[in-house]
C-alpha cells in the first residue's frame, strides 16, 4: 500500500470526511484491521483564506508547494489536495514533486464522462467558479466537459455560505434551500449534472436536492486515492 500524502485543513471539516472515507474504503477492500497509510499536512485555514480573498495567490501557492514536497520527503507515494480551490497551485506542485499528484478534476471528469454527460453546472467558492485554472480548464481540456456556473446573486450566495457557514460546521435548512434553488437555475440553463466543487458542499447538499445527477468531488477524489494507494 502506498502512503497517501494529504494537503488538508482547507477546511478541517472536509478533511475529516476525506480521512473517514479513505480509511473506511481501505478497510472494506483489505478486510481485517487494515486502514490506509496517510500523512496529513493540515493548514490553518485562517492563514490561507485571507490570502485567497486578497488575491495573494503566489503566497498561497508557494505554501502548497512547500507542504507537498514535505509530504514527499516524509514518504508519501503520491500527494492529493483535500480542497478544490487551492488546486490552482497544482502546476507548481506537479513540477516540484517526484511522485504523482492526484488532481481532483481527473476522477471527476472520468465520472462525468462515464455518466454520458458533457455539460455540467459547477458550484464552489467564487474562485473555483470564476478561475479557469482550478477545475473548469482541466475538465474542458482533458475530458471534453463544458461547465456553467452561477452568476450574480447566486454566485454570491454559494460563496458566502461556504466561507461563513460550511467551513465553520454550520449546516442550515435555509442554506440548503438556497443551494437547491441555485442548482435548479443551472439545470434550467442546460446543466446535465451538478458538480459539488467545494469539498464542504456535500456536508450540506444531498442527492435529492437536484433533479440531475450530482458529482461529489470529495467522495470521487477519496475513492481514487484508495485506487492509487492499492494499485
Amino acid at each position: 500500500m502506498k502512503t497517501i500524502g494529504m494537503l488538508g485543513g482547507m477546511s478541517w471539516e472536509s478533511s475529516a470526511v476525506y480521512y473517514q472515507l479513505i480509511n473506511r474504503e481501505a478497510s472494506r477492500r483489505l478486510g481485517g484491521t487494515h486502514s490506509a497509510r496517510c500523512l496529513l499536512h493540515s493548514f490553518d485555514f485562517g492563514e490561507i483564506a485571507p490570502l485567497q480573498n486578497a488575491g495573494e495567490w503566489d503566497k498561497a501557492d508557494a505554501m502548497m508547494v512547500d507542504a507537498a514536497t514535505g509530504l514527499e520527503r516524509g514518504g508519501a507515494g503520491f500527494v492529493m489536495m483535500l480542497c478544490n480551490t487551492m488546486h490552482r497551485a497544482s502546476p507548481g506542485i506537479e513540477a516540484a514533486l517526484g511522485v504523482p499528484f492526484l488532481h481532483i478534476a481527473d476522477p471527476l471528469g472520468t465520472a462525468i464522462r462515464s455518466a454520458g454527460l458533457t455539460r455540467v453546472g459547477l458550484i464552489g467558492t467564487v474562485h473555483t467558479m470564476q478561475q479557469d485554472g482550478i477545475i473548469k480548464g482541466r475538465l474542458r481540456e482533458r475530458h471534453g466537459i463544458e461547465t456553467i456556473v452561477p452568476d450574480g446573486d447566486d454566485a454570491g450566495t454559494i460563496n458566502r455560505v461556504i466561507y461563513d457557514e460550511l467551513i465553520r460546521g454550520i449546516f442550515s435548512a435555509e442554506s440548503r434551500a438556497a443551494y437547491r434553488a441555485v442548482m435548479a437555475r443551472l439545470v434550467a440553463r442546460g446543466a446535465e449534472g451538478i458538480v459539488l466543487g467545494c469539498t464542504e458542499i456535500p456536508l450540506l447538499v444531498k442527492p435529492e436536492d437536484s433533479t440531475v445527477p450530482q458529482f461529489d468531488t470529495t467522495t470521487l477524489h477519496a475513492m481514487a486515492a484508495v485506487d492509487l494507494a492499492l494499485a
